[in-house]
């Protein structure tokens, strides 16, 4: 049986396509450093050695933005741009779990 097929992606300026594609890499870096959930220092170290790059590119795409007068950050379309790409479950990971405990597989 497939999964269910995800919404379509909104249209987006490249300048905002970059900035959600580093801002779901940061949210899925610091989902791996999350000591909550997580169970294995090597791979939280390398998660937060990269964390650094990608926060950088995370600066680069909205700063590119700002230069090119994209002043608005049109959340509604970012929100849907992000929910069509698993934003919701990506960002979870980086929140503590629930009291029945979570695991680094979630």
């Amino acid at each position: 049986m497939l999964p269910p097929e995800l919404p379509p992606l909104p249209a987006l300026t490249r300048a905002e396509g970059g900035l959600i594609d580093s801002y779901l890499e940061v949210v899925d870096l610091l989902g791996r450093v999350n000591p909550a959930r997580g169970s294995d220092t090597y791979a939280a170290l390398r998660a937060a050695q990269a964390l650094v790059g990608r926060a950088a590119a995370l600066r680069d795409a909205l700063t590119l933005m700002h230069q090119r007068g994209e002043r608005e950050v049109h959340a509604a379309t970012l929100s849907r741009a992000l929910r069509a790409l698993d934003g919701e479950r990506r960002a979870a990971r980086v929140t503590l779990p629930g009291q029945g405990g979570g695991s680094a597989g979630e």
